[in-house]
């Protein structure tokens, strides 16, 4: 929840692959007091069954910047079966089942505000956007 003083983030997944939240997903959010300033990891969850992360931490009071990190490889290689069937037309599955094995989103943030990150996925690319 943002404050006056604070800003919030939320985040879900949503496998394009197969058209469905994408379960499992861990997400560890960092946070930094201006454009210079060293990282500070705060914590993550991981992913429900509706590809949501309810229970991130809020980022401290004085954030300028966000930066969610999305563990998508272990969710490839754990679907693996389900991604060779949605993509019977896709290049040959490498052996980590996804191209980008890591997904880093860097965004500024004010305080007062709430942010919802959503992050469109399938092992060859991904697509991000500031939601409501």
């Amino acid at each position: 929840m943002s404050t006056s003083t604070t800003a919030s983030v939320s985040t879900h997944i949503l496998d394009t692959s197969v058209g469905r939240p994408a379960e499992g997903v861990a997400v560890h959010l960092s946070a930094r007091s201006g454009r210079t300033a060293d990282w500070q990891a705060l914590g993550g969850s991981a992913t429900d069954a509706d590809g949501r992360c309810k229970d991130l931490p809020a980022p401290p009071e004085g954030t300028t910047h966000v930066r969610l990190d999305f563990a998508v490889e272990p969710y490839f290689e754990g679907s693996a079966k389900k991604q060779a069937d949605a993509q019977q037309d896709a290049p040959a599955n490498r052996d980590s089942g996804a191209f980008f094995p890591e997904v880093a989103i860097t965004f500024a943030v004010e305080a007062g505000e709430h942010y919802h990150v959503p992050l469109l996925l399938n092992p060859f690319g991904y697509s991000v956007y500031r939601g409501s």
